[in-house]
């Protein structure tokens, strides 16, 4: 950019005016855009003071830096790569369009930046990072789920084997209460002949008692008081 076009640049913003719109700030439904004034008796129409300027040839900016970007360079809306292709780096800046998505714009920007434009709306693009898992720990995981598979598909052959054992297992448990009471009845046999004889020590004195009858309780009796007949009978006189 030549001292020149920085030099109108300057005086453009010098003269710059604001123009507002007659009764803005009065009315709540007045906007700030211009609307120019056409009453009788505006004040504003008859150029009053502290109305307002209204908008003359005199405001105008310098033709050569007219619509010119305060960076130096004259704007041009881009929506593709193709529209590059006739465009000067020199004298023209380019602004992407926001309809433009992340991965074409991203394309844009290395083009337009190879090719010596300037971008008025750059962005930086992050790109989702994605975690690579290393090679091994990867075959570590498919070793992991064929044996599960394989475990999967072993388990009915054990289950069927786990039976036959749990089985063989009741069958056995079965035959050993039978080889105990078998055991227990041949140890008392040793212990008979001392039992017999008690027994038959024992056997005579029961028949003893069978046989003899029971005796029934007599009554007792009281013997007779042969001092108290004498007494009596002494009482008695005999005739003479």
């Amino acid at each position: 950019m030549t001292t020149e076009t920085k030099r109108l640049i300057r005086v453009r913003t010098e003269k710059s005016a604001v123009f507002k719109r007659d009764g803005f700030g009065t009315k709540p439904q007045l906007s700030n855009s211009w609307r120019k004034p056409r009453g009788l008796h505006n004040k504003q129409r008859k150029q009053r003071k502290a109305k307002g300027a209204l908008p003359k040839p005199g405001y105008g900016s310098p033709v050569a830096v007219r619509g010119m970007h305060p960076s130096g360079f004259f704007e041009v809306m881009v929506f593709s790569e193709k529209d590059l292709e006739n465009l000067d780096a020199k004298t023209q800046a380019i602004r992407i369009s926001a309809g433009v998505g992340g991965r074409k714009r991203k394309a844009l920007q290395e083009k337009a930046a190879k090719a010596g434009f300037k971008i008025l709306n750059t962005r930086v693009i992050k790109e989702p990072v994605k975690k690579e898992e290393p090679a091994e720990e990867k075959k570590e995981a498919a070793k992991e789920k064929k044996e599960t598979k394989e475990a999967k598909k072993e388990a009915p052959a054990k289950k069927g084997a786990a039976k036959a054992e749990g089985a063989k297992k009741k069958s056995a448990e079965e035959k050993k209460p039978a080889a105990k009471a078998a055991s227990k009845s041949a140890k008392p046999a040793a212990k008979e002949p001392v039992k017999k004889e008690e027994k038959a020590a024992a056997k005579p004195k029961a028949k003893e008692a069978a046989k003899s009858p029971a005796k029934k309780a007599v009554p007792e009796k009281k013997p007779a008081d042969k001092t108290g007949a004498k007494k009596k009978s002494s009482g008695v006189k005999k005739n003479d």
